[in-house]
């Protein structure tokens, strides 16, 4: 149904695991979906202050992650695209520090890909940054050599957008 109007579907988004009760297991299995019917998942991970607070991000993000691809195939699993998206800083104006995003995404979410799948395919997904990117602060997060992208939220319905889109026009990804 969706195949004639999207490329790309997002699941795992921390609201529709939040509110819908959407778990690691339905996201594997909404993956497996997508990718069966040739569309892309943006796949969503991130932890909540409190798991970040307590240290415990890299074992959570890595846990929804190696989640998310139980069962897909490596060349499959490559054509995904992964969005860390710490809880605590979506709608809130928090973000994480392009450092510590990146960081997470070098370390924790490409690590987990290269545990599953070897370091070729972890290099081959795009991780993209979702968590309160804003006009002042996208330049930063796309200058960071982990960071392939931003899944951009709220701010994408505000005309600042323009200026986002604008600041990373000179970055090469």
């Amino acid at each position: 149904m969706l195949k004639p109007f999207c490329q790309f579907v997002i699941i795992g988004h921390s609201e529709r695991r939040a509110y819908f009760n959407e778990t690691d297991e339905s996201v594997n299995k909404k993956a497996k979906t997508l990718l069966a019917h040739d569309l892309i998942p943006i796949i969503c991970v991130g932890e909540s202050l409190e798991q970040n607070e307590a240290g415990l991000t890299h074992d959570f993000v890595s846990s929804q992650v190696k989640a998310a691809f139980n069962g897909i195939p490596p060349e499959q699993a490559a054509t995904c695209i992964i969005a860390y998206e710490p809880i605590w800083a979506i709608g809130t104006g928090k973000s994480a520090s392009p450092a510590d995003a990146g960081r997470i995404i070098g370390l924790t979410v490409r690590g987990a890909i290269a545990d599953i799948f070897g370091e070729e395919v972890s290099q081959k997904i795009r991780v993209q940054y979702g968590g309160s990117a804003n006009p002042d602060n996208i330049a930063d997060f796309m200058s960071h050599p982990d960071i392939d992208g931003a899944l951009v939220g709220g701010a994408s319905l505000k005309p600042g957008f323009v200026e986002m889109v604008k600041a990373t026009a000179s970055i090469s990804l």
